[in-house]
C-alpha cells in the first residue's frame, strides 16, 4: 500500500528473521492517523525512493536505509553469486546441511554481521518493531534501553569437573534470561533480544559465548579437558571480561614496566618492507642492504609482554598440585606509552612492538643512544643470545675516532686511532672497508663493530687521496680536502705558516712581466699570468680554462719567457692539435722573440731528446707525443703544457696514458671546454696536472661520476668543484673583455619543403614506436643507441633528407634558406663561417656554393692544409665563406675577418656552439658578430631547442655535456622529442 507524503506518516524499522541469512531489519514508512497512531498502510523504502520522504527522514535515517538495503536478500544474491542461478538456487546450494558451502556462508556471515552491528548502533531513539508473520512491520514493538548490560563469567570447580556459566545484569538487577525465548540478533558484539528490549553490552561481548546458555542451565568441563579448555578458553576470557572462580584463584597483579630492546638481522629471502613500517637510509650508499629488526617488550615482574599487544591485561596460567592459579597482569599502558615515546623522540618509529632499520642506520642510532636509554631504564641487548646458533655477534658500545694531520716537506702526514669500547685500532686499519663500502669490522674478541655510516661520507676521499700502507699520506695540493676536514671537527691539523697563509689568502701577488716580453697583457690577462705564478710556486699543477678568443696562449707565452729569464734549467714542451703548431709559433715570434723554440713534428723531426738542450720550448703534436713516448719520457721538462687539453678527456687512450708518463717539473693545461661528454674528462686531465687529486678512475666514477650525471647530486657536485677550483682559472667574455663589440644571435626558422616533410614524418613514426617499445621493455638506459641513432636520422632529415637517403631527389627548405642569407651577406661585403656537425651537410652547402658561382674556403678532419685555408679567408677579399665542420674547426682558429656565423645544426651542448662562434667573436675583432642558428620548423631540432632550457642547467661552466643531457631524458621527454 502507498503512503502518501502529503499525510503524516513515520519511519520504522522492522524486526525478522531469515531462513538461511538470520536475524535482519527492513525499513519502512508507515501512514499516521488523525490520532497520531501507525496505521496498517506502509511502504517499503530503499535509497532508491528515500528521497521522496524526505521531510520526516534525518541523516541517520538515511544512513539506516542504505545500510538495510545491503542486508537484503537480493544485495547478498549480487553481491556473493558468481554463476548464473536463480536466487532460490543460490540459497539453497549455499545452505545446502550437507553439501552447503562453508566457506561462502561464514564470509556471508561476516559481510552480515558487520552491517547488522553498524545498524544496532544507529537504531537509538528510533522506531523499531519486531515484524509479524504475514510481514506486517510494526507487529510487536522493541526498545533499546540506552544503558548497556554486564556479564559475570561463573567457574565452579569440584573435585569431578568444572561448571561454567554467565549470569547478566542490567541496571544493577540480574536479567533472567535462559528459557525465556531470548534470541542473540548479533553476534559480534552480541545484542540480546529479551522480552522486547534488545540489550547490548559493556566490553562487546560475542554473543557465541551466551547462545549455549539461553536454554541451558550450565556447561560441564570435564577433568580430563580441563586444563586445555582452560588454557585456550577461561584465560582469554579473564584477560577480557569479569570472571568468578570457585574452585581455583585469579589473582589480579600490578608492576612497574621495565622495557627491553632487542635486536636481530632480519633473514634473508624476507621482504622486511612487508611485514613492517620501515625506515632505510635517507642516502644509498652501496652499504650492505641487510635490514636490523627492533623488538620492544616490558618485563613486568618474572611476566614478559610484547608491545605488538594489544590487551591491556595479560593472563598467565600457574598450575598447582591440586588446582589452578589465574595470574591477572595489569598493565601500566601509561608508562608503556612514556618509554615509546622515549624511542620516538630519538627518531625510532616502532609500530606493533617492531622497527625496522637498514643496518648502518641501526647500529648508529644504537651508538647514538643505547647509553642514554640504558640510564633511563632500558635494557638493550641482541637477541638470540649474543650471537649463538651461528649470528653475528655485534658490538654495540662506545665508537670514538681522533684523526690528526701534519705537514711534511712536500706531503702531510695522516694518522688516528679509532676506539671501540676498550679496543684501539689504528685509523689506517679501516682504510679498505671505508673504500669498498664494508660496514662490519670484526674486533679482536669475535664481535662485529659498524662503522659509522657518516664515516664513509667524511672520510672516503681522505682514504681514496692518501697513498702508502704502513702510514697514510697526502700531497699538498689536496689542501682543500684538509680544509674540509679541519672546519668540520673531522681531524686535527698541523701546518707551517706557508700553507696557512695559503688557506688565508685574499689576493695573489702581482708578478713583473718577464723583460723579453713584447707587447701588453690586458688586466685579465695579467691576473691570468700571476694566477700562473701561484700555483707554480706551490708546485701545484694548473688549468688555465678561459673562455676562446682571451689570450690563454700570450699568457702562457710570457709565463715561459719569465721561466727562460729566471733560471729554468731544461726546456719546456708544449702539445697541440698538429693544426695549431703554426698558430703558436707565430704569437711566439711576436710576443716573445728571444724563446728558441722546436718545432718537433713531421716525418723528418731528428728523434734525439739530447737536441732539446738547446732550447727553450718544444713544440708538438698529441700523435707524436704518442708515436715517441718512449723517448720523451726520458727527458725532464721545466713545464709540460697540453694546448686543447680535452685532447686527453678518454683516460684510457694511449694519447693520455703516453701524456701522463711524461716527466716535468711544472705541469699547466689549457682548454676553453675542460668536459665535452662527460665529467669523466675533468678526471683525466686534472689527474695529469695533480697526480691523485681526484682519486682513481674506478673512486671518481662510483663517487662523482654516477651521482653528478645520473641522479644530480649537489653535494657530490659541489664537493667536486671544492677540489678542482684552487687549479682552475675560469673567465668569461662577458666578465674580462668588456672592449669587444657586442654578439647578436638569432633563431631563424626554416619550413620543410613537401617532400622533406614526408620523408621525415615516415622515418620519426617508424622510431617513435620502436624506440618507446624498447623503453616499455628494457628500460630507457639500454634504449639510448637507439634513441641516438633515431635522433640522427630525423636530424639529418631536418638538414636534407639526401643525408638519410642517397637517392632521395628532392629540396630541403632549409638548404634553400642558408643559400639565399649566405649570398645576401656576400653581396653586402660581409664574411660568413658556416658550421655544420655533418661532413655531409658541408658537402651538399658544397655543391649549392658551386652551382651559383660562390667562392669558399673549406674545412673538415681531413684537410691538408689548414693554415693556407685559414689564412686565404682572413687575407683575400674574393673569398668571403668559410665552411668548417665543427669537430675540426671549433677550437684554436683565429677568424676575425668573419662578422657572421651560421649554426646549420644545432645539439644539446651550448658551449661547443659557442666555441664555433668564438673563431669570429675575439680578440681582434673589430665589428659586431651576426650568429644565426638555422632550425627546420615541427622537427626534432626546434624541439632540442626548447628541451635545452629545461634540460641543461648547468652545474658548472665545468660540466656540460650532451651524454649527460642523453642520459637525463625522461620518457615524457622522448615522447615530446619523437612527437
Amino acid at each position: 500500500m502507498k503512503v502518501f507524503t502529503t499525510q503524516p506518516f513515520q519511519v520504522v524499522y522492522s524486526l525478522f528473521e531469515h531462513e538461511y541469512l538470520g536475524y535482519l531489519f527492513e525499513s519502512f514508512v508507515v501512514q499516521i492517523n488523525s490520532r497520531n497512531h501507525l496505521t496498517l498502510q506502509h511502504q517499503n523504502i530503499s535509497a532508491k525512493n528515500a528521497a521522496e520522504f524526505a521531510s520526516r527522514l534525518d541523516a541517520t535515517d538515511f544512513k539506516l536505509v542504505a545500510l538495510m538495503d545491503q542486508i537484503q536478500q537480493d544485495a547478498v544474491f549480487k553481491r556473493f553469486c558468481t554463476k548464473k542461478m536463480t536466487l532460490s538456487e543460490f540459497f539453497l546450494k549455499t545452505y545446502d546441511p550437507e553439501k552447503g558451502d562453508k566457506v561462502l556462508q561464514e564470509t556471508i556471515q561476516r559481510y552480515m554481521q558487520t552491517r547488522m552491528a553498524k545498524i544496532l548502533d544507529l537504531l537509538a531513539n528510533k522506531k523499531v518493531f519486531i515484524m509479524g508473520k504475514d510481514g506486517e512491520p510494526t507487529w510487536k514493538a522493541v526498545t533499546l534501553p540506552p544503558e548497556k548490560a554486564t556479564v559475570l563469567f561463573h567457574f565452579r570447580r569440584n573435585e569431578e569437573n568444572t561448571h561454567y556459566f554467565p549470569t547478566i545484569k542490567h541496571k544493577g538487577e540480574k536479567l533472567e534470561f535462559q528459557y525465556k525465548d531470548a534470541v542473540l540478533v548479533c553476534n559480534e558484539p552480541a545484542w540480546l533480544l529479551l522480552e522486547d528490549k534488545l540489550y547490548s553490552f559493556e566490553k562487546e561481548v560475542d554473543g557465541k559465548k551466551l547462545q549455549p546458555f539461553l536454554n541451558k542451565k550450565f556447561i560441564v568441563i570435564p577433568r580430563k579437558v580441563e586444563e586445555t579448555y582452560f588454557t585456550k578458553f577461561v584465560a582469554p576470557l579473564v584477560e577480557s571480561f569479569d570472571v568468578y572462580a570457585k574452585g581455583f584463584e585469579i589473582k589480579s597483579e600490578r608492576y612497574q614496566p621495565q622495557p627491553f630492546l632487542t635486536f636481530s638481522e632480519v633473514s634473508s629471502g624476507v621482504q622486511a618492507k612487508d611485514m613492517f613500517q620501515t625506515r632505510s637510509s635517507a642516502t644509498d650508499r652501496n652499504l650492505v642492504s641487510e635490514k636490523i629488526l627492533f623488538n620492544l617488550a616490558f618485563q613486568y615482574g618474572k611476566y614478559t609482554v610484547s608491545n605488538a599487544e594489544t590487551k591491556r591485561i595479560s593472563v598467565n596460567i600457574e598450575k598447582t598440585p591440586d588446582s589452578y592459579i589465574f595470574h591477572r597482569l595489569i598493565r601500566d599502558v601509561n608508562h608503556e606509552k612514556e618509554f615509546l615515546k622515549k624511542l620516538s623522540d630519538r627518531e625510532l618509529e616502532v609500530k606493533g612492538g617492531k622497527a625496522v632499520l637498514d643496518k648502518s642506520l641501526a647500529f648508529s642510532w644504537l651508538n647514538q643512544h643505547a647509553q642514554e636509554l640504558e640510564k633511563q631504564g632500558f635494557v638493550i641487548e641482541q637477541a638470540n643470545g649474543q650471537g649463538s646458533g651461528g649470528a653475528k655477534n655485534y658490538f654495540i658500545g662506545e665508537i670514538s675516532l681522533n684523526v690528526g694531520i701534519t705537514e711534511n716537506n712536500d706531503w702531510f702526514d695522516i694518522y688516528g686511532t679509532v676506539r671501540f669500547g676498550e679496543f684501539e685500532i689504528p685509523f689506517i686499519k679501516l682504510r679498505p672497508y671505508i673504500l669498498n663500502r664494508k660496514n662490519e669490522y670484526r674486533l679482536p674478541n669475535g664481535q662485529i663493530a659498524i662503522i659509522p655510516e657518516e664515516w664513509f661520507t667524511q672520510y672516503i676521499e681522505l682514504f681514496a687521496f692518501s697513498e702508502g700502507e704502513e702510514g697514510l699520506t697526502l700531497r699538498k695540493h689536496h689542501l682543500a680536502l684538509i680544509n674540509d676536514l679541519q672546519n668540520g671537527n673531522l681531524a686535527t691539523v698541523t701546518m707551517t705558516r706557508k700553507l696557512e697563509k695559503l688557506r688565508e689568502f685574499e689576493e695573489i701577488e702581482d708578478k713583473p712581466l718577464p723583460e723579453g716580453f713584447k707587447g701588453t697583457l690586458r688586466p685579465y690577462q695579467k691576473a691570468g699570468y700571476n694566477w700562473l705564478h701561484f700555483v707554480k710556486d706551490y708546485k701545484f699543477g694548473g688549468c688555465l680554462a678561459d673562455d676562446m678568443g682571451l689570450g690563454k696562449t700570450v699568457q702562457t707565452l710570457a709565463m715561459l719567457q719569465h721561466r727562460k729569464e729566471n733560471g729554468a734549467d731544461s726546456a719546456s714542451l708544449l702539445v697541440m692539435p698538429t693544426s695549431l703548431i703554426y698558430n703558436w709559433l707565430n704569437e711566439a715570434q711576436k710576443f716573445t722573440p728571444q724563446l728558441r723554440i722546436l718545432n718537433y713534428t713531421g716525418t723528418y723531426r731528428e728523434k734525439s731528446a739530447s737536441i732539446f738542450k738547446h732550447y727553450d720550448l718544444i713544440l708538438t703534436s698529441y700523435g707524436i707525443v704518442r708515436l715517441d713516448s718512449e723517448l720523451l719520457k726520458k727527458y725532464y721538462f721545466d713545464y709540460i703544457i697540453l694546448d686543447e687539453s680535452q685532447a686527453i678527456k678518454n683516460p684510457n687512450s694511449n694519447t693520455s696514458q703516453s701524456v701522463r708518463e711524461l716527466k716535468s717539473r711544472h705541469r699547466l693545461i689549457l682548454t676553453g671546454t675542460p668536459v665535452e661528454n662527460s665529467t669523466m674528462d675533468l678526471w683525466s686531465q686534472m689527474s695529469f696536472i695533480n697526480p691523485g687529486l681526484l682519486g682513481t678512475q674506478n673512486f671518481f666514477r662510483n663517487e662523482f661520476l654516477k651521482p653528478i650525471e645520473k641522479d644530480k647530486d649537489e653535494v657530490k657536485t659541489k664537493k667536486l668543484h671544492a677540489l678542482i677550483k684552487p687549479f682552475i682559472l675560469r673567465r668569461h667574455k662577458s666578465q674580462v673583455a668588456t672592449e669587444l663589440p657586442a654578439k647578436v644571435e638569432h633563431t631563424t626558422y626554416c619550413s620543410m619543403t613537401e617532400e622533406q616533410e614526408q620523408a621525415y614524418e615516415e622515418t620519426k613514426s617508424y622510431y617513435r614506436n620502436k624506440i618507446l617499445k624498447s623503453i616499455e621493455e628494457q628500460g630507457a638506459n639500454k634504449s639510448q643507441f637507439m634513441l641516438l641513432q633515431g635522433l640522427m636520422k630525423l636530424r639529418q632529415i631536418a638538414n636534407h633528407p639526401a643525408m638519410a637517403d642517397p637517392n632521395y631527389e628532392g629540396e630541403s627548405g632549409k638548404l634553400k634558406e642558408v643559400i639565399r642569407m649566405t649570398r645576401n651577406v656576400v653581396a653586402k661585403g660581409h664574411k660568413v663561417l658556416i658550421f655544420s656537425q655533418f661532413v655531409k651537410h658541408l658537402e651538399i652547402v658544397r655543391q649549392s656554393l658551386n652551382e651559383k658561382k660562390v667562392a669558399y674556403t673549406y674545412l673538415d678532419g681531413n684537410t691538408k692544409d689548414r693554415q693556407a685555408q685559414v689564412d686565404r679567408f682572413q687575407k683575400d677579399e674574393s673569398i668571403r665563406v668559410f665552411l668548417i665542420s665543427l669537430k675540426a674547426g671549433g677550437v684554436g682558429l683565429n677568424l676575425t675577418a668573419a662578422d657572421y656565423v651560421f649554426i646549420l645544426d644545432p645539439w644539446w651542448n651550448p658551449a661547443v656552439e659557442a666555441q664555433a662562434i668564438d673563431r669570429a667573436h675575439r680578440i681582434g675583432q673589430q665589428n659586431t658578430v651576426f650568429t644565426y642558428k638555422f632550425i627546420a620548423k615541427n622537427t626534432v631540432e626546434e624541439k632540442i631547442l626548447a628541451l635545452q632550457d629545461k634540460k641543461i642547467q648547468l652545474v658548472t661552466d665545468l660540466i656540460s655535456t650532451d651524454e649527460t643531457v642523453i642520459k637525463s631524458l625522461t620518457k615524457e621527454d622522448i615522447e615530446n622529442l619523437l612527437s
